[in-house]
């Protein structure tokens, strides 16, 4: 059974809310990132780690076979010119969204396991609270990557604020 899955037994909804937000940023011309907490079971170059997360360009420009799947994310891409193999997990996946406005959606991270850091630069941040409160309002995406080489949500026309995303369980 999913990890994911709620109390009632029933499967997440998560792996089909990822789909559809990156159908809909496909059909949009907007380009979807997945914002991603890092740990073992997340296979991604660990250079491109930033505060125990990663955020990654999941656009068909961007990636090759690209399978968005029930369990995991998987698909190849290049990082400084070399080719990865990259899998994500479903359930490490903390938010999808658009480059271009920022909108999206966040998820809880349900189940976080002790992870052994060797040095305290990958060492992820401190438990936050609940990330985003709402679709369209104005509060800030709490994952945002501190790395100038790293994509950031821009920031929303009028309240000063990053666009915000829904937390889902």
């Amino acid at each position: 059974m999913n990890q994911d899955a709620d109390v009632a037994g029933l499967p997440s909804t998560r792996p089909y809310l990822i789909r559809a937000l990156h159908e809909w940023c496909t059909d949009n011309d907007f380009t979807p990132y997945l914002v991603v907490r890092v740990n073992d079971s997340v296979r991604v170059p660990r250079e491109y780690v930033n505060n125990g997360e990663i955020v990654l360009n999941v656009s068909y420009d961007a990636t090759s076979s690209l399978q968005l799947g029930n369990d995991f994310i998987e698909f190849k891409a290049r990082f400084g010119g070399k080719p990865h193999d990259i899998i994500v997990p479903l359930r490490r996946v903390v938010a999808i969204y658009a480059r271009e406005n920022g909108q999206g959606m966040a998820f809880a991270l349900d189940d976080e396991p002790q992870v052994q850091w060797a040095d305290t630069e990958h060492k992820p941040p401190a438990k936050r609270g609940p990330l985003l409160q709402s679709v369209d309002g104005p509060q800030g995406l709490e994952a945002e990557p501190e790395n100038g080489d790293e994509p950031r949500p821009p920031s929303s026309p009028g309240g000063g604020g990053r666009p915000a995303l829904k937390r889902v369980k």
